[in-house]
Formats: structure tokens, sequence, C-alpha cells
């Protein structure tokens, strides 16, 4: 795969647009057969993500544009999957702020803004929903710059490029007078605007695990970008665990994305997103290496959680000694003393007080 290539992440607030505009991108660079049958929100292919209608999962996609080829990178558009948005920021060069032009920004807006801008990526803005009756196009652009320096971005991420685009209808354009025609001028400024990726083919190879994926067959699957060097079916590569340990193992399965679907390949060089099999204890962040001249990207950091609980057996020095009943069997007992029954009518109260008897559910009688 030696075509010109621009990786681009695509990142929203929930709800904004961001999966529907994927799929018109996909629909407009010809990679359905004619006639062939396509499902709405193509890119959320995971059961959970279909029945709640937001992405969880990172995932990417290939698509050509002229002699370029555009990998497209689908985040999460909310902070509780913060950890996907940190790790493939990571893989682009580049990447599309999703505004719904009547809503404007939104929390998770700021989030993954600022985690682009702190990447020093320069986000490519697009308005979205511009046909919806009280969309102000114009008001959300001025609220994304002001977003923009409220998180201090520097002048050159400020005078960010934005266009105006219906991703259901599937059309963008750069002026709201503008003829609503197709996706092109979207794919121009993503030709314009995201620089080609960074990285030298004669160093030592460097491919950093960023998603985890599986297989059947092929048993565990490492998605990540390779940052330099060249890789290649059949060879013989290291992996550089986050200890520092240092496990070899042979490359059995190397795929290229186009489309929605990875196509088996022979090679690939830096600047490409690309699946490898052949490592089955490959984890998050770790490399993917020249055996011979093993080095070690950063490990990729990911922000704290907010709240953290630990559950541990108590074993403070007043252990035991506090209250009665502490064993499983009782306080299992006790879960049930106050339990009313609701669909359990058939069943003939008892006569004592309810404080006295529980319900034995698994012989759905009481007892005392």
């Amino acid at each position: 795969m030696t075509l010109p290539i621009r990786n681009v992440a695509i990142i929203a607030h929930v709800d904004h647009g961001k999966t529907t505009l994927v799929d018109a991108l996909l629909k407009q660079s010809g990679i359905f057969r004619e006639g062939e049958d396509v499902p709405d929100c193509v890119m959320d292919s995971n059961a959970l993500e279909r029945e709640r209608g937001i992405t969880i999962l990172a995932k990417n996609t290939a698509v050509r544009y002229g002699d370029t080829l555009i990998n497209i990178v689908d985040t999460p558009g909310h902070a509780d999957f913060g950890g996907e948005v940190e790790r493939v920021l990571g893989m682009v060069d580049g990447c599309i702020l999703i505004v719904d032009a009547n809503e404007g920004p939104m929390p998770q807006t700021r989030f993954v803004l600022k985690k682009a801008l702190e990447k020093g990526l320069r986000p490519i803005v697009v308005v979205n929903k511009i046909d919806r009756p009280q969309a102000d196009p114009h008001g959300a652009t001025d609220k994304v710059l002001d977003l923009f320096l409220e998180l201090g971005a520097d002048d050159d991420q400020c005078d960010f490029p934005y266009l105006f685009a219906s991703g259901l209808s599937g059309y963008a354009k750069e002026q709201l007078e503008d003829e609503s025609k197709d996706m092109q001028p979207l794919f121009e400024a993503i030709l314009r605007h995201v620089p080609a990726p960074v990285g030298d083919a004669e160093k030592p190879l460097q491919l950093q695990v960023t998603t985890l994926d599986y297989s059947e067959y092929l048993g565990r699957i490492v998605i990540g970008k390779i940052h330099n060097g060249i890789i290649r079916m059949g060879q013989q590569a290291a992996l550089v665990k986050e200890n520092g340990e240092t496990v070899k193992a042979k490359i059995t399965k190397l795929m290229g994305f186009e489309g929605l679907k990875r196509i088996e390949i022979s090679e690939a060089s830096a600047g490409n997103i690309i699946a490898v099999a052949g490592f089955a204890d490959a984890n998050i962040g770790e490399t993917i290496t020249d055996p011979n001249e093993p080095q070690a990207l950063p490990l990729i950091k990911v922000d704290e959680p907010t709240l953290q609980m630990t559950f541990s057996v108590n074993d403070s020095p007043f252990a035991g000694q506090e209250g009665k009943l502490v064993t499983s069997r009782q306080v299992r007992d006790r879960s049930f003393v106050n339990l009313k029954p609701t669909s359990l009518c058939a069943l003939k109260k008892p006569t004592p007080p309810i404080n006295s008897w529980f319900l034995d559910v698994e012989n759905y009688t009481w007892v005392s």
C-alpha cells in the first residue's frame, strides 16, 4: 500500500450525527456495489451500539479518494469511553470535529476537543444538521471558536477550517449559499488540511498496539499505526511488553482496511493503519518492533477515572468484633427479612409478623 495516506479521526458529542456522516462518506467513496443493501450506521456494528444508538468502540475504515487512501477512525462521543478517544487520537494526524447546528458545542465536544488540541491536532469543524428547522450554523461556529479560545488553542488551531453539512442528506459545503450536492468538499478539506503521516520506512519497525480484536481462526488481532519501518507477512517480530519484557513471534496474518472489510496484504510501511495477527498476549500501548533492534514507543497515557472504588475483605483490627449475624449465610437470610411478595400473591402470607420470617426463593415458600 504505497498510496498517499491521510489518517483522520471523527469525534463529536453523542447524537451529533457522527456515524451518519461516516455513512455518507463511505457511500460516496464508491466502496459499495450498485444496488447493494447498505444499512444505516454501518460503523456501529456492536449489538449494544445499535440498541442504544451510540458509538462505544473505536473502529476504523478506509476509503480511496482519487489517489489518496483515507483512513477514517470513528471514535466514541462520550467521556465514559474516553480511553478509546485518547488511544485512537495517537494514530491520526488530523480530526473532524462535528457539532450540531442547533445545539452547538456540548460537554463531550469539550472533552474530545481538549484531547485533540493536546495532541497538537488542527480539527476541521463540520457544522452538521443544517437542514433542521431550528438550526443556527453561524451561531454554532461562533460558539466553537469561543470553546477553542477557552481551551487554550494556539493561533493556528483557532484558525480552523469549517464546513456546513447534513450527514443524513449526504452533502457538505463551504458556504451556506453553495449548492447542496455531495460530500466532495469534505474530502477536499481532508486532503488540504490533514497532513500526511510522519514516519521513516528505513528505520527499524515500530507499531503501537491501539485496539484489540479477536478472531476464532486467528486468535487475538492487534490494530495500530506503523510509526516507522516496514512490516511483512510471515516475518519475525518482537513485542515489547509494558514491563520491558520482549516476546518474539511470527506475523501470521497482515491485513489492511478497505471500506468495511479487512483485506490481506503482503507488507505495509510507515504511516499505515493495519491489523496484525500472531501476538496472543499483546495489550494496549505495547510495541511490535524489530527483534534485532527492539525500540519501544512511549506507553499510551489515559486519564485517571473520576471515581475509583476498591472492594476487599475487612482486614482491620476490629474485623468481626462489630454486629451480630455476620456470616455469609446469615447475611443472606437478613437480606430477605423485609422482602414483601409482589408477584407472589398466590403464597399464603405468614400469620406472625413478617420480620420473623424470610422468603425461601428457591423453594418458593415462607419459612421461619
